[in-house]
């Protein structure tokens, strides 16, 4: 009874009826709302507080000014860099001086020339371009498709990267050799990590890896993801990303008392004990307004506040980023910002806290077709819509935000009339930044109205400040250390404050509320402790007690991070191994959210892969192999890293993994899966490894004619008697079914057994199936081979955006490898 109720309701409901509750909108107010979509307005570019600001700071002459101002307001040209490890490096360069600059130059556009694209002069080898048309003018442009396919094409496959002029600048002075060990603390998007990454990979053969490495650091997961999208491009096996605050980046230093000795055979298997860096790229968070001509929305949001907030951040960062650096390496210290607050003043505070155990270099010889100006060696604040030129002129009430660090002189005035004066005195907390470790106290009735303004004896000037019109870009600066010695110790001073911190002291949020012309924004806690750190220890001293006392044992989780995502680390024991004294070291991964790293230790899969590919014994495999996932009956793929990843990542382990890694080495193989059954190799070699490891196989690789390895990526699957070279069809049959590679003969090689291999060897990844040959890379991998193998001539008459008369298959009509879904290596557990 209760089903035929129910029957008869759906049928019920299936009568047309009216929604009375539905109010009809009156055509008026539809076309009210159309209008309001058709109408789009343009991001406001005017900000009094910003013009006020930077006059005042003396930024640009005023007789600069208005150009200055100018320029700040048109769109930015559209930048790129091309990838000078790529293979086809040189094949692009000349493509774009040859082709892109005559034809660009050619085209009118309402009876105006055209600019040509030209390649940025400051940077070494023409592998720097800039366009005079912006991003959106080459989207909508017809008459840039064909340079905008380009662009997008190649940048996808990773042999060039789009990527702003000014950015490419700090890694350029860190002089970056392949032996380095590189750190970029703040690294997303990623754009600088892969121009340090082109630079370890300078003069590298085929087949081989650079000594050095990278590890690219951001606090935030989604970014972190970014970060490891754009590297994945660069196919590197010396590579780390890891995830973590930059002002707390661990240094994995080991314990004498508690060093745990690997050792086989009597040799001791780490390397380091402790992670220090060769060169750092500090390039801190900051209030962006160097970016306001690709980022116009800033306009509306810039304030004073916004520089101010993170002052003390940045010299945390800073200080952190020295520490983790060798005696006589190299810190760049940039931001895309021109506050001075953010810039000067923070390479200041460096140079105070370092005393003569770092130095600011003066690089004003190199690079010398770029457009820099010095430092500056004076500036003023501004809190609360008051100008304050000196910190014994900022208010009582205001000096937890406003330090001496952030003043030419870092001061601190105290005043030796006020400290008979207990009554009158008040004693600004321990953890507060303004005290840098020292007594503070002022005198409360006491304000001074001299506004002298102060000037830095520091050489501020060997700074690089970057401005939008000197070459047509955005803003930028740079600070280039190097640290002569180790850095001193900063003992922590124990001071009393009579008046205990209020219930609003300690509420959840606190606002900071100031004139309509600041405009200051809530600053949370967070901020505030930022400001407030503890006292800087180099962990060049740090006794084996204390370990490396900065790092507070890694534990530190950015409150910005989702608590679901991270949680604090837990060591896993066993009631055995406490009992005995004993840690059982972790292989599991003590981050939650995060995949662990375990090197890859199953002899089955070793030599299954060794034997079905005849990887030779000369190439360094067994101990380079890593996995996401412990249990090796579910590894789905198997990652290589390189000598100096390795002993990092030996390090890590050993020093109880305090980096959070999220991404590492190059995906060399996955396990693969087929409609024929079982092959005797689970493993296919992955895209991004096949460079790696090609010169280093001797089995299912063979040699192509050009025809046929055009027709591969043509047609992406191909029967051995459909081949033109009839004997290439017959050695493909003899294959073992599986994974093969491919090589593109050049017609004049001899063909040899397996194919002669060199830095211009052209090969993909195949699956010899039971009847047919299958391409098993990505139709953009296809589509740009062809590209490369099409005469030049032939794109140039052919009227498609992307020049290529043959038609692309999509790679999902392969018949024969049905591969496991591609998951980025950072994926969460």
């Amino acid at each position: 009874m209760g089903g035929r109720g129910r029957r008869t309701q759906r049928r019920h409901f299936k009568d047309g009826r009216e929604n009375v509750w539905k109010r009809p909108r009156s055509d008026a107010q539809q076309q009210d709302e159309f209008n309001a979509k058709k109408h789009w307005e343009p991001f406001a570019t005017q900000n009094a507080c910003f013009d006020d600001y930077y006059k005042e700071q003396g930024i640009v002459a005023l007789e600069e000014w208005d150009t200055f101002n100018s320029f700040l307001r048109r769109p930015l040209p559209a930048a790129f860099r091309i990838n000078s490890s790529s293979q086809f490096c040189n094949d692009i360069r000349s493509q774009l001086e040859n082709d892109f600059m005559i034809s660009l130059q050619a085209e009118d556009t309402d009876g105006n020339e055209v600019a040509a694209i030209k390649p940025l002069s400051w940077y070494p080898g023409n592998l720097a371009w800039q366009s005079t048309f912006s991003r959106m003018q080459l989207r909508k442009n017809q008459l840039l498709e064909r340079f905008h396919e380009f662009l997008k094409l190649e940048n996808e496959i990773g042999n060039i990267t789009r990527q702003e002029a000014v950015s490419m600048v700090p890694p350029l002075f860190l002089d970056v050799r392949p032996d380095h060990f590189v750190l970029d603390m703040c690294a997303a998007p990623g754009s600088k990590t892969f121009q340090l990454l082109e630079m370890i990979y300078q003069s590298i053969e085929p087949g081989t890896l650079p000594s050095g490495m990278v590890i690219a650091n951001d606090v935030d997961v989604q970014r972190c993801n970014l970060l490891i999208h754009q590297t994945k491009r660069m196919c590197t096996a010396n590579l780390i990303v890891t995830n973590h605050e930059a002002q707390h980046f661990p240094s994995c230093r080991l314990k004498k008392s508690n060093t745990t000795k690997l050792e086989t055979g009597g040799v001791k298997e780490h390397a380091i004990d402790q992670l220090l860096f060769d060169r750092v790229l500090c390039d801190v968070p900051c209030s962006g307004d160097g970016t306001l001509r690709k980022a116009p929305d800033i306009w509306r949001k810039w304030n004073v506040g916004m520089g101010n907030a993170l002052h003390c951040l940045q010299v945390q960062i800073a200080m952190r980023g020295l520490s983790l650096l060798k005696v006589g390496g190299k810190m760049v210290y940039s931001t895309c910002s021109m506050n001075p607050v953010e810039n000067e003043a923070v390479v200041a505070e460096i140079l105070r806290k370092c005393g003569g155990s770092v130095e600011l270099l003066d690089v004003s010889a190199e690079l010398p077709h770029l457009i820099r100006r010095p430092g500056l060696k004076k500036w003023k604040v501004r809190d609360k819509g008051a100008w304050i030129a000196s910190y014994k002129d900022v208010r009582k009430f205001r000096r937890q935000g406003i330090v001496p660090s952030m003043f030419p002189s870092g001061k601190q005035y105290i005043e030796e009339s006020a400290i008979s004066q207990e009554t009158d005195l008040e004693v600004i907390p321990e953890n507060d930044e303004s005290t840098n470790g020292s007594h503070l106290m002022e005198d409360k009735t006491s304000l001074s109205n001299n506004c002298e303004e102060e000037i830095s004896d520091l050489p501020l000037e060997y700074c690089m400040r970057i401005v939008p019109h000197d070459q047509d870009s955005g803003a930028f600066f740079v600070a280039v250390f190097q640290k002569l010695s180790p850095l001193p110790a900063f003992q922590k001073k124990t001071i009393t404050s009579p008046e205990p911190l209020t219930s609003n002291d300690r509420s959840e949020k606190l606002e900071v509320v100031g004139n309509e012309e600041d405009n200051l924004t809530e600053i949370s806690l967070t901020e505030v402790k930022e400001q407030s750190p503890e006292p800087f220890q180099d962990p060049d001293f740090a006794d084996d007690k204390t370990g490396a006392s900065t790092d507070t044992e890694a534990n530190n989780i950015s409150e910005e991070t989702e608590l679901e995502d991270i949680q604090a680390p837990v060591i896993q024991e066993t009631v055995s191994e406490v009992a005995r004294g004993k840690r059982k070291l972790q292989v599991q991964g003590k981050w939650r959210g995060v995949d662990p790293v375990v090197f890859l230790k199953s002899d089955t899969i070793i030599n299954g892969i060794k034997t079905f590919y005849g990887i030779k014994e000369s190439f360094p495999f067994s101990g380079h192999l890593v996995t996401r996932n412990s249990d090796t009956n579910h590894v789905k793929r198997i990652y290589y890293v390189s000598d100096s990843v390795k002993d990092v990542l030996k390090l890590n382990f050993l020093g109880g993994e305090q980096l959070k890694i999220t991404s590492i080495g190059l995906k060399m193989f996955e396990r693969q899966t087929s409609k024929e059954g079982d092959n005797p190799a689970m493993f296919r070699i992955s895209s991004e490894g096949l460079p790696l490891l090609l010169p280093h196989i001797t089995k299912q690789v063979i040699s192509a004619k050009e025809v046929d390895f055009k027709h591969l990526l043509q047609y992406k699957t191909i029967k051995f008697a459909d081949f033109v070279d009839a004997e290439f069809g017959e050695k493909a049959s003899k294959l073992l079914l599986g994974c093969c590679v491919v090589v593109m003969n050049k017609g004049c090689e001899i063909v040899s057994d397996p194919p002669h291999v060199d830095a211009s060897t052209i090969a993909v990844g195949c699956w010899r199936g039971r009847t047919n040959v299958a391409v098993m890379v990505t139709a953009l991998d296809c589509q740009e081979l062809l590209e490369r193998l099409l005469p030049r001539t032939d794109k140039m008459d052919d009227s498609s955006p992307n020049g290529s008369k043959l038609p692309i298959v999509d790679d999902t009509t392969k018949e024969n490898n049905v591969a496991d879904d591609d998951e980025d290596i950072g994926a969460h557990a």
